[in-house]
């Protein structure tokens, strides 16, 4: 099944758990919130099915509930 992810910036507080799950979706930036690093926080590119349990865990450890998952792309490529 296909998942695109975004960070809801507005909410994020950089605690950094779902960076310290899922290293390879997530990262902070300069400002210290998290982004998904595949597409620089867009989400119009798919989640990797390899990675979607590490995603569904960092998705229960955000205490703000800023990671947003769809089955449709939130934005389109530029």
């Amino acid at each position: 099944m296909v998942k695109y992810a975004i960070i809801d910036q507005d909410t994020c507080i950089g605690c950094g758990n779902c960076e310290g799950i899922a290293p390879d979706i997530f990262d902070l930036d300069d400002e210290g919130l998290a982004f998904v690093k595949q597409d620089q926080n867009r989400g119009y590119t798919p989640i990797p099915e390899s990675k979607l349990d590490e995603l569904e865990e960092a998705i229960e450890e955000c205490p703000t509930d800023s990671i947003k998952v769809s089955d449709q792309p939130f934005g389109k490529q530029e």
